[in-house]
């Protein structure tokens, strides 16, 4: 019993041999087929880092560096979205306090803000203040995004999922109960 499983190791692990060879070794029993399939696979390692270091400097410059054209307008619009958010806020915050300041002189009050008191006054400038801020940390934390974001795609863009790989995981439905079994399937080319 120990000889029979100890060449079933021995057999399988030589069976195994061909996967450890180099590229140009199995080039050799590629059909013309499979070699439409496969594409040429570069790893560079210095890719994820130049990505992000793109995007820190210009926002949307790693996505262009991915060639994610696309996601750029989603870049410039978030941020800029947010940055109009701190200036509107900012705006009304300066607005309710010269407001204040000028009510704390005796100076009458004109326009929309004429009817209000000093307390309405201070509690609009807290809100316009708190916005405003979360609105600052908001367009920071997207630009960490954007940067963060131009890495992962550099990486995921070498992640390699082609249909070479020898060992996928499989669901297969069961036909009397209909439920799902997981498998593994390893595929043997002699």
């Amino acid at each position: 019993m120990k000889n029979i499983l100890a060449i079933s190791v021995i057999l399988f692990l030589l069976s195994t041999v061909p996967l450890l060879a180099q590229d140009e070794d199995l080039k050799t029993n590629i059909t013309e087929k499979d070699s439409l399939l496969l594409k040429p696979y570069t790893i560079d390692p210095l890719s994820p880092s130049k990505a992000a270091f793109y995007s820190a400097i210009l926002p949307g410059l790693g996505q262009a560096y991915n060639k994610k054209y696309w996601k750029i307008p989603i870049v410039y619009g978030a941020m800029g979205l947010s940055l109009y958010y701190y200036i509107w806020n900012n705006n009304k915050y300066h607005e309710y306090r010269d407001a204040y300041k000028d009510l704390l002189v005796n100076k009458e009050l004109t326009g929309e803000l004429a009817g209000l008191d000093g307390d309405r006054l201070i509690r609009a400038q807290r809100f316009h203040q708190r916005n405003r801020d979360l609105s600052l940390l908001i367009t920071f934390g997207l630009y960490i995004l954007n940067i963060v974001e131009a890495n992962v795609d550099a990486h995921l863009m070498q992640f390699n999922v082609n249909e070479n790989l020898s060992l996928r995981p499989q669901l297969q439905q069961n036909q009397i109960d209909y439920k799902y079994n997981m498998g593994l399937t390893l595929n043997y080319q002699f």
